[in-house]
């Protein structure tokens, strides 16, 4: 009944920048937390920023200065500007939302499809 809508993703050189967007739809959800992770192959997934509702940012320190993450008010949607790539950015990048479904009131995670981000040295 949720879903994450990402786009953005691409080619780019090293230095370059590029802009991550995600949407959610749904009924009855409340989000609380949204952000973006990344998984490289054969790596683990792991965060890469978050924004909440309360527009507190948090990021991983390797892209602390050249990632900005911000979210638009009139609907539940995130963005990750990203400056400054680098090779060791290239990862299939994910968006989530935490949030609890009105109707019962369940804290839930969903996750998008990821968009293939690939940084060319």
């Amino acid at each position: 009944q949720v879903q994450l809508v990402e786009s953005g993703g691409g080619l780019v050189q090293a230095g370059g920048s590029l802009r991550l967007s995600c949407a959610a739809s749904g009924s009855f959800f409340r989000i609380s937390t949204m952000g973006w992770y990344r998984q490289a192959p054969g790596k683990q997934r792991e965060l890469v920023a978050t924004i909440t509702s309360s527009d507190t940012t948090n990021y991983a320190d390797s892209v602390k200065g050249r990632f900005t993450i911000s979210r638009a008010n009139a609907k539940n949607t995130v963005y990750l500007q990203m400056n400054e790539l680098k090779p060791e950015d290239t990862a299939v990048y994910y968006c989530n939302a935490e949030g609890v479904i009105t109707t019962a009131w369940a804290r839930e995670n969903y996750w998008g499809q990821g968009t293939q981000v690939t940084v060319s040295s």
